[in-house]
Parts: structure tokens; sequence; C-alpha cells
């Protein structure tokens, strides 16, 4: 396979091919439509799948393709009866070209709403509960007053870089560590064990944690970061202790509700006050004296978007509207 050599010090600049390690340019007149069609098929894993998700043609893609792996002296892909599967060096791009991707979504996003006002796109990320919980009647809110403004609603767990602008501003349960970040404490939320009434009714209630081995315990799946953190206050509770396993918070709640097993919901949650457009019984909390965190929320923006007055108004948004989700539910 013929590598074409640079710099050893040029950023991005390294691939690993058979375990040895290949120096390649990033060419910077490389135009970015090369790149978009890199990750549809990466995505996809074939021409005719990256094209339908790209709306261009199959050629075009596959020209994408070849003019890519031509300027760069590289293998992308190699073909099988299973689709096109990607060589070391694409998966070594995918990470850029996924950068270059972020750059691209927020240079539109910024760009459209530069000199009309609160318009434009926005894009929110929460977590999953937060998002399901707390945020619609905030969005509900946010777009009657600005019809021209469009919000990007990114729920996950998983902690997106605003610097890498995977979005534009944040809802937190970490105080961000980063310094080009504008950020704003909006309140705090404890988190304990629940159970639903029924649940507690038919398996009993523990009254030490040794009886909680008796009990169907609910919890994560596959461990993140921000849960190895917050599992140091889970007092011996582990991945193997859980009978039910999910990465969704959303689906952990919705199985503690439905009386599935002991799991852990945030306090306010737990006391059955309307969220959003969903009324929720109430659970009944379990030992607090043994389990309890109090996680601080963060409304977090790139500072770059410090005079957009559609980012702006969105930050000052979620600061009042999260501000007053806590304030009701401690009441």
């Amino acid at each position: 396979m013929r590598e074409r050599v640079c710099g050893a010090n040029r950023k991005h600049g390294i691939a690993e091919t058979h375990g040895a390690a290949i120096q390649f340019c990033m060419d910077t007149s490389i135009g970015w439509e090369l790149y978009r069609s890199l990750l549809g098929v990466l995505r996809e894993g074939s021409l005719s799948g990256a094209a339908r998700a790209l709306g261009i043609a199959q050629p075009t893609v596959g020209r994408h393709i070849t003019a890519l792996e031509e300027t760069l002296g590289l293998v992308l892909f190699t073909r099988t009866q299973a689709g096109l599967l990607p060589t070391e060096a694409a998966l070594a791009l995918q990470v850029h070209a996924e950068e270059m991707e972020n750059s691209a979504a927020a240079l539109e996003r910024t760009a459209a709403s530069r000199g009309k006002g609160v318009s434009g796109v926005v894009r929110v990320t929460a977590s999953e509960v937060v998002g399901v919980e707390a945020l619609p009647p905030i969005i509900a809110s946010l777009c009657a007053n600005y019809p021209g403004l469009k919000i990007e609603l990114a729920l996950t767990d998983r902690t997106q870089d605003l610097l890498q602008r995977e979005a534009d501003i944040a809802v937190r349960m970490v105080r961000p560590a980063q310094d080009q970040l504008i950020a704003r404490q909006v309140g705090q939320v404890e988190v304990g064990l629940h159970a639903s009434a029924d649940y507690l009714q038919r398996r009993g209630t523990p009254t030490s944690v040794a009886q909680l081995t008796e009990h169907c315990l609910i919890g994560f799946d596959q461990p993140t970061p921000f849960i190895r953190e917050v599992a140091k206050s889970m007092r011996g509770l582990d991945r193997e202790s859980f009978s039910l396993r999910a990465d969704s918070s959303v689906a952990q709640l919705a199985l503690i509700r439905c009386g599935a097993g002991i799991g852990f919901c945030q306090v306010p949650l737990a006391r059955g006050v309307a969220s959003g457009t969903v009324a929720s019984p109430p659970l009944v909390r379990v030992l607090p004296e043994f389990y309890t965190l109090k996680l601080d929320i963060w409304i977090t923006m790139h500072e770059g978007l410090r005079n957009s007055s559609s980012a702006k108004a969105t930050f000052d948004a979620l600061v009042a509207g999260m501000q007053q989700y806590l304030q009701a539910r401690l009441l």
C-alpha cells in the first residue's frame, strides 16, 4: 500500500496500519465534501447507503472516496461480500472527519442566526432524564417566544464536547472543567434509591444494605466516566448487583415507576409532580441514610457564542427554566 509521508509534527498526521506507524498529510486543500462522503460510507457500510443518507448520487460518493484515496495516498476501504470494510487508515481519519463535521454544522448554525435576531438553529444537549422530564416545557415556551428559532435537542448521558461544537449549549450534572466555556450553576438535585409503593408492598421494604441482595435492583449496564464517578457513592452497588440493567436512564426510571424493582432516581422526580406533559405516581425512597448523592446542575455554552442573540436567548431560557423546575419540585 502506497503512503504519502509528511512531517511528523503535522497535527492529525499519524495513522496505524498493520501495526506500523504511517504518517500522512491532512491536506487542507481537500474539500469537506470528500470527508463527508468518507463518514457516510463508514457509517452506512456501502456507497449506496452513504448516498441515501447524504442525499447525493452513488457515483458521486464513489468519486469522492477515490479522490480522497488518491490525494492522501491511502487505501480507505476494501470490498467484501458484506460491503465496504474500512481500513485502519480510514478508522484513524474518522475521528478527525467527525470533528470537521461538528465544525461544519456549527458554522451553519452560526451563519443562519447572524443578523436576524433570535432565529436559526441552536443545538442543546442534556441527559435523557433532564431532557424528558424538565426541558420540554422550557423549550416549548422558548419556541413560542421566538418563532424563528429552531432547537436541536440531543439527549444523551454521554458528555458531549462543547469545545468541538458537538452542541452549542449543554445542561450538565458536573462542573465544566474547560476555561473556554461560559457556565452558570442553577441549583442542585439529590439522587437516592427509590421504588414504587406497589413493589415494596409485594417484596417488602429493605431496612439494611444487606437486605438489598434480596431485591431486584435496577441500574446501568456499561459504565461511563460519569457513572464511575457517582459509583463511589453507591456503597457496594455495581453492575453485578443489578438484576435489570439499562444504559438508558429514562428506561431505568420507567422500570422503577412500573414496579419492576429498586433503582436510583432524582428525589424531586420521585415526588410524583407532573413533569412535562405526563403526571407520574410518587415513589418511595429506600435507605436514604445510606444512599444519597447531590449533583450540581450547570448550564454551559461555548464562549464563541457570547455574541449570538439566539444562543444567548436559549442559554437564558434554560437557566431560568431549570431554576423554576428545581424550585417547584422543592416545595
